[in-house]
């Protein structure tokens, strides 16, 4: 079946990181499987508008104001009336939001379903349960995923935390984890492997190091403090102190580049650390290739498809032990440390030695980085996902035949959730004893605003955009496409006479 979706977040390009990349690649992969794709996100400096991109990917850059780290200003229902507009003009299906701080994808999956819209909420971060921060996004979280239709996450640490976070079923939760387009991201002197099945596998030359060549360590980062910024600060003159031919390159833009220039200076390593400041994502490769060492510190992370890519770079990971990074590589390409000072310095002491005694045999990672993630399996993963949500799979196959039974017996629905005003009311109203009372006021006016609209814009007085032109395998134009959109034109010409 073909869909409709709009991939909803306040974080897209320009903008690097991981989330930014996830909904492009993404979508990109969608569009290629034969869906229709959407983009909704907020004005970025020099981007406003409508944007196209690769393949007819549409972007709608929504003017509001950004108030932290990208993150736009949350008004609950000011951003309906534009949403109703874009989603009525480009006949959108399913609403897939990504990011819990993402205050434009929170609101779009209320007003969404408040239309009649199926949604997808993808988790692509770890939260705690303690501090005041965590508590309040804990809270929003849950309000958000009591009416929506399934939920993403990138890997399995990360959906036992956003379970437990927004006290979800756990049948409810899919887990689709990150990838990496690998043939944006290979070795400095890679060698495509033969197909050949007699010559066997053709790999690059081993570049061995001797005691006195420079080993050199990549760290490409947001700086703050969640990346372990403090800690590679820390780190850093330990590290160079104990080895003499070791130089570090560090990328990233963030409050802690201060701190890090502080410390480059107060302990004079101007020749020995290379502060490269942001880089756009088509650079990374570029400066990844430069070491032999990808360093990374983080205190908290879901998945981390940063070290993905320094792996299939050919470098050696030395990474923290938190979060879902375990889950990514296998051991043989990595060096875990706890997220402490000492355990950080070793394990980078252990990866500088297995380097030195070539040990590591990083010129196969890239390779088995293209066999074990792939954004095509991502795309046809999370289309398996709306096919269950839409009722186009069976519930049985969707959810497991046991499982479908047991979820219906103690949730009382089936896998397809209603768009009933009272049934989205029960949910919301089991989140809190003042909390669900709240949310309820919340659905309820976002209702009284949706049928406002209906009746002061009705939905004739809106275009339907036009979808972009389709190509065969072939690469030929799709004439079955450019015919019905000639016989609709000539239809309204008609009508018009």
């Amino acid at each position: 079946m073909r869909y409709n979706i709009a991939m909803i977040s306040d974080y897209f390009f320009p903008q690097p990181g991981g989330v930014e990349s996830h909904i492009y690649q993404l979508s990109s992969k969608l569009i290629d499987r034969g869906h229709k794709v959407i983009i909704i996100t907020h004005a970025y400096k020099g981007r406003t508008g409508v944007r196209y991109l690769t393949n007819g990917l549409k972007v709608y850059h929504v003017p509001f104001f950004v108030i932290y780290r990208e993150t736009t200003f949350p008004t609950v229902f000011s951003f309906f009336p534009i949403f109703r507009d874009i989603i009525i003009r480009e006949r959108i299906e399913i609403v897939h939001g990504h990011g819990s701080l993402s205050s434009l994808c929170n609101e779009a999956i209320l007003h969404g379903r408040t239309m009649g819209l199926r949604a997808v909420f993808t988790d692509h971060s770890l939260f705690g349960f303690a501090d005041a921060g965590s508590i309040l996004t804990n809270k929003l979280l849950k309000f958000t995923l009591s009416d929506v239709d399934h939920v993403i996450c990138v890997s399995h640490t990360c959906k036992e935390n956003t379970v437990l976070r927004a006290s979800l079923d756990p049948l409810m939760v899919s887990v689709i984890p990150n990838a990496v387009v690998a043939e944006n991201f290979r070795p400095l002197n890679y060698v495509e492997p033969s197909e050949d099945g007699q010559t066997g596998t053709r790999l690059p030359p081993i570049n061995l190091l001797g005691p006195d060549d420079t080993i050199t360590i990549v760290v490409i980062s947001r700086l703050f403090y969640n990346k372990g910024t403090d800690l590679l600060i820390a780190a850093i003159p330990r590290i160079l102190a104990s080895h003499k031919h070791v130089r570090f390159i560090i990328a990233g833009s963030g409050p802690k580049a201060i701190d890090l220039e502080q410390m480059v200076e107060r302990n004079v390593l101007q020749d020995r650390v290379e502060m490269l400041g942001p880089v756009r994502h088509e650079e990374v490769r570029d400066v990844m290739v430069r070491g032999q060492i990808y360093l990374h510190p983080s205190l908290t992370e879901a998945f981390g498809t940063v070290i993905v890519e320094a792996a299939s770079c050919g470098l050696y990971v030395v990474c923290t032990q938190v979060g879902g990074i375990p889950e990514v590589l296998p051991a043989r390409m990595t060096q875990f440390a706890k997220p402490e000072e000492d355990d950080l310095v070793a394990a980078t002491g252990r990866a500088i030695a297995a380097l030195r005694a070539n040990k590591v045999r990083t010129e196969r990672f890239h390779d088995q980085v293209k066999m074990m993630y792939s954004w095509t399996d991502v795309a046809a993963r999370t289309e398996r996902v709306y096919e269950g949500i839409s009722g186009a799979l069976p519930e049985e196959e969707f959810y497991g035949i046991h499982a479908a039974g047991a979820w219906t017996a103690t949730r009382g629905r089936a896998g397809v959730q209603s768009f009933a005003l009272m049934d989205r009311l029960k949910r919301y109203y089991g989140c809190g004893i003042w909390a669900g009372k709240l949310f309820c006021l919340c659905v309820v006016i976002d209702y009284l605003i949706f049928v406002a609209l209906e009746m002061i814009y009705p939905r004739s007085g809106i275009d339907i955009a036009k979808d972009w032109p389709k190509k065969r395998i072939d690469g030929s134009p799709n004439r079955d496409k450019f015919a019905s959109l000639n016989r609709s034109r000539s239809s309204r010409h008609r009508d018009k006479r």
